[in-house]
């Protein structure tokens, strides 16, 4: 009969059992750890993207996102506040120059024109009446001068007779006083009435001149309502397309109210949008490159615009193809300005691993290892950019992300 083992064997076979399972448990461990270890220091060629260091012509640009835009839009407004009447054509409609558009209620305009017009009807009806007027008066005294010239002519001879009369005592003094007096009385007249006709030449003048310029005034403002009313016949100004216009029919508009767009339908350029902080690098006359699914255009800055919205700077780019066939309306484009270029640089392909311009850690490939290196970096493309430090030409740098393995210092290429 077997005997029942003790207590003290039983807790020394707990025992062994215990330590024989933390010895797998840790064997294990220790094994997978090495596994994790070996696969997070090491990496397949394939799963990098390598750059080799090497010398190029490069171009320093700033990116910018562009919207192609007609090279030429006007945008047509309402005249006056009125109401839209008719709708003739609709937006995306290709339109030739001097096509009708739309119609804005002209009645104001007609009733404006028909009152002007009896204005200046009146003021030149004005005018004649002064200018009859005028003669009238002139020719009067006129004629009342030709008269007291006469008298004055009749009353020196009278003088002269008394005078000599008076000499030999046949008249006497007091009528020789009065004939002088009759002349003096004449010369006063004449010359009064000569002055009246001054006078009376001025004022008519000056009246004329008043209503001319009246009639003037009103012939203007006629003119200007002729024109007003011209343009509540809103047609295309030159041939292109319709890009918008405000199209329900009866609608109200206020004076200078946008009521359309009309732009060219075949030559086009570009607004770009960029940083404010590169503002102070732009200047006209910069050549851009103009990207749109795989194909460049080349073109050249024509304005910055002044104005800063919200952390953006604008500008506007003259295409040396406006008309390239790949170009639409609103099509977003990517615009790359040039700032500078060089045609002898240490460029590498750019990559996540390349975190802008300055000095920074990157791995290079060397016999087998990728070791990290501190390089620094200058201005790109968008797509190479130049090295400046820490790398020679033939230097292959690892671009592609390397971030699981930013804590070591090297790792096998395998």
């Amino acid at each position: 009969m077997d005997s029942e083992l003790s207590q003290s064997v039983k807790s020394t076979r707990k025992r062994k059992q215990a330590m024989l399972l933390a010895a797998v448990l840790l064997t294990v461990s220790g094994l997978s750890w090495g596994i994790h270890r070996l696969a997070t220091q090491s990496a397949n060629l394939s799963e990098l993207k390598i750059s080799e260091v090497r010398l190029a012509a490069l171009d320093s640009t700033i990116n910018a996102s562009g919207v192609v835009i007609p090279v030429r839009e006007e945008q047509l407004s309402s005249p006056s506040q009125t109401r839209i009447s008719k709708v003739i054509a609709k937006a995306g409609q290709t339109v030739k120059a001097g096509d009708l558009l739309m119609v804005l209620d002209d009645k104001v305009h007609r009733v404006a024109i028909d009152n002007l017009r009896e204005q200046v009807s009146q003021q030149a009806l004005r005018v004649q009446v002064l200018q009859q007027e005028m003669d009238a008066s002139l020719r009067r005294i006129a004629s009342e001068i030709e008269l007291m010239e006469l008298d004055l002519q009749s009353n020196q001879v009278k003088l002269n007779r008394f005078k000599k009369l008076g000499a030999t005592g046949i008249t006497s003094q007091v009528d020789v006083q009065a004939a002088e007096l009759a002349v003096k009385r004449n010369e006063v007249q004449l010359r009064q009435h000569k002055e009246s006709l001054v006078d009376v030449r001025k004022t008519a003048t000056s009246n004329i001149a008043s209503a001319g310029l009246q009639k003037s005034i009103f012939q203007k403002q006629m003119e200007l309502q002729e024109s007003l009313l011209a343009q509540t016949q809103v047609t295309a100004p030159f041939d292109g397309i319709l890009t918008w216009t405000l199209g329900d029919e009866g609608a109200s508009v206020s004076t200078g109210q946008l009521i359309a767009k009309v732009s060219e339908l075949h030559n086009f350029k570009v607004e770009a949008n960029v940083s404010d902080f590169y503002a102070r690098l732009l200047e006209s006359g910069q050549a851009v490159r103009v990207e749109y699914s795989g194909q460049v255009l080349m073109g050249q800055v024509q304005t910055v615009l002044p104005e800063i919205q919200n952390g953006t700077v604008k500008l506007i780019v003259n295409l040396e193809q406006p008309n390239h066939p790949a170009l639409r309306h609103k099509l977003r484009v990517e615009t790359n300005i040039i700032i500078a270029q060089k045609t002898q640089a240490l460029v590498v392909d750019l990559g996540v691993a390349i975190n802008g311009q300055g000095r920074q850690d990157v791995f290079v490939i060397e016999n087998g290892q990728a070791v990290k290196r501190q390089v620094e970096f200058g201005a790109g493309n968008g797509k190479t950019v130049e090295v400046l430090a820490g790398v020679k030409a033939g230097s292959k740098i690892v671009v592609s992300d390397v971030n699981k393995f930013k804590h070591l210092d090297r790792f096998t290429v395998r």
